[in-house]
């Protein structure tokens, strides 16, 4: 069947699927810093980075913690990444080397593409992957094909949905 809408190829992550994750993701990171295999901070790409952020520099002891947030989706469809807030200079040291940066999900790279031309030497995970975008990351721990939709525990509810095929 290739009439399918986006959403209707769906990968449905948990709250507790997406903390498994996440610490798996901290798991691999764990003493890949620069710094006697310590990272400096960590920098969660908001909106979709701050959850997993949040797991990861619990698992790794990292204190130093702060916030980029792109836009790059409206609405459901991509358009032009762009900086609304960057982190404190002072902690990236201008480069962003020793800094870990985190995302939710890289799809095709562009948000990831954008952070890396401003901090080249930081090191950029996310917890999930998709092919047009896996070359943006450094570390990753899931990939999911380009024409599956990650539906995330924040943008869902507990509702009846009907049947793929037909009513009940």
């Amino acid at each position: 069947m290739t009439d399918r809408l986006p959403h209707e190829k769906g990968f449905h992550v948990s709250w507790d699927q997406l903390h498994r994750d996440s610490r798996a993701l901290a798991w691999r990171l764990d003493g890949q810093g620069p710094d006697d295999g310590a990272w400096r901070g960590l920098v969660a790409i908001t909106r979709g980075g701050m959850a997993p952020a949040m797991i990861v520099a619990r698992e790794l002891d990292i204190r130093l913690v702060d916030t980029v947030s792109v836009k790059s989706y409206h609405h459901q469809a991509q358009g032009r990444a762009e900086v609304l807030k960057a982190p404190d200079s002072a902690l990236m040291g201008g480069d962003g080397e020793g800094i870990l940066i985190v995302d939710d999900l890289v799809d095709s790279g562009k948000t990831l593409e954008l952070v890396r031309q401003i901090y080249p030497r930081a090191h950029f995970a996310t917890v999930y992957a998709k092919p047009k975008g896996r070359d943006q990351v450094d570390t990753f721990i899931t990939e999911v094909s380009q024409d599956t939709w990650i539906f995330f525990p924040w943008d869902m509810a507990l509702q009846y949905v009907e049947p793929y095929r037909g009513k009940d």
